[in-house]
């Protein structure tokens, strides 16, 4: 299955593909995804359980022990623990958000879906969030799946990107814009 992304080729992507052909067989691409959004939140949220992922210095049965607790409190699927810890027991772990992107990216195809990174200056309201799905649906005939990101310095507007193509409408970037055009003239 080959595609345009970048992260779905070598290691991350063999091994995404591996899964996602496994949970469609066992009718499990639902709870697998969902297990990978949470560990995907967890990393994002723990610098501790980042350092056990990636640092060398863990041995496979620390990374397993550590990966088998957060599995077990997170009530993972039993697909998702069996191939977390062959990752741990083929000391891959420090791919695990890599193969978490592909295994996503994979899923949203599967589905016909497309997924657009939101960057705004606030968190977007429920009814913000909604109505730019409905705007980018209109424009791309697929199903949008967003993901956000809060940056304040941005100051105001939105930067949306979806596929290779960039929608900057941030305040920052017309501010330097005009700043630039001012210094030309």
């Amino acid at each position: 299955m080959a595609t345009e992304f970048s992260h779905e080729s070598g290691l991350a992507g063999r091994y995404a593909l591996a899964v996602f052909e496994l949970a469609l067989e066992e009718k499990a691409l639902d709870s697998v995804a969902k297990d990978f959004a949470a560990l995907k939140q967890l990393m994002a949220e723990s610098p501790d359980l980042t350092r056990l992922i990636r640092a060398p210095v863990f041995s496979r049965e620390e990374q397993a022990a550590g990966m088998n607790g957060v599995l077990h409190r997170m009530e993972a699927s039993a697909l998702t623990r069996r191939f977390i810890l062959l990752l741990a027991s083929k000391r891959r772990l420090f791919a695990l958000a890599d193969i978490v992107r592909a295994y996503e990216s994979l899923v949203a195809k599967q589905r016909g879906e497309m997924s657009a990174q939101v960057t705004s200056a606030r968190p977007l309201s429920e009814n913000e969030a909604t109505e730019l799905r409905a705007i980018l649906k209109s424009k791309l005939s697929r199903e949008i799946k967003l993901e956000t990101k809060v940056d304040p310095s941005l100051l105001g507007g939105l930067i949306v990107k979806v596929g290779s193509r960039m929608i900057d409408s941030s305040l920052r970037t017309k501010l330097e814009g005009m700043r630039m055009a001012m210094r030309g003239a």
